[in-house]
């Protein structure tokens, strides 16, 4: 299964949406909803029109939904310590719609698991690269403190996000849009180039009941 093989357009259309996030986070420090919300609902309509006929991939509406909520649901410890903003969630729940409806059920679990594992190793050797240039490992070791404080002594999640948002001033800032673009990305290119024989190949059937079964 080639990458640039145009049956695959929903991965080149996640790949640019992607790309664009992560640029404008780069730029911003934001990850526009103007951006992150038409992914996510067209990732679903993508879902949606496989279901009726498209056969643009293996999922329908079911695993595009199922896609978004595991991006949201991997994503959310982090945010809530404030490792990341919403629009970077938002982001990867798009990744998960588009990634649900082109691979379908179970297979776009395990692709959106093992792509977020990428992006936040990605993430974690920019961030220590980060830490070694400037130097201040004192104050480093006091936010990951004040962070595991936080994790043990917090009412709720909204309660650790809001205490992370007042650190967040005093915080070496990193767009997260960026490594998640190159751990998804790369992970993508790495089931369909350099290990194809691991990828599922999304094989859609103008059978109904047939069909159900991937989704």
């Amino acid at each position: 299964m080639n990458f640039f093989d145009l049956d695959n357009w929903p991965i080149h259309v996640v790949c640019v949406g992607m790309i664009a996030a992560a640029v404008i986070d780069w730029w911003k420090f934001k990850v526009p909803n103007k951006l992150t919300f038409p992914l996510i609902f067209a990732g679903w309509a993508l879902g949606l029109a496989n279901d009726f006929g498209l056969s643009a991939g293996a999922g329908g509406i079911g695993s595009a939904l199922a896609g978004t909520f595991l991006g949201m649901g991997l994503l959310l410890p982090v945010y809530a310590i404030g490792g990341m903003g919403a629009g970077d969630v938002k982001m990867t729940m798009g990744f998960g719609a588009w990634i649900g409806a082109f691979f379908g059920y179970p297979d776009c679990l395990g692709i959106i698991f093992w792509a977020f594992c990428a992006g936040t190793i990605v993430g974690g050797v920019i961030a220590l690269g980060m830490i070694l240039i400037r130097g201040q490992y004192g104050q480093n070791i006091l936010h990951i403190r004040e962070i595991v404080n936080d994790l043990f002594h917090s009412k709720g999640i909204g309660d650790m996000h809001e205490k992370a948002n007042r650190r967040r001033p005093r915080w070496h800032r990193l767009p997260y849009g960026v490594p998640l673009c190159i751990g998804f990305l790369g992970y993508l290119l790495w089931i369909f180039e350099i290990a194809p024989a691991t990828a599922p190949t999304p094989e859609p059937s103008d059978l109904p009941v047939q069909a159900s079964n991937h989704r």
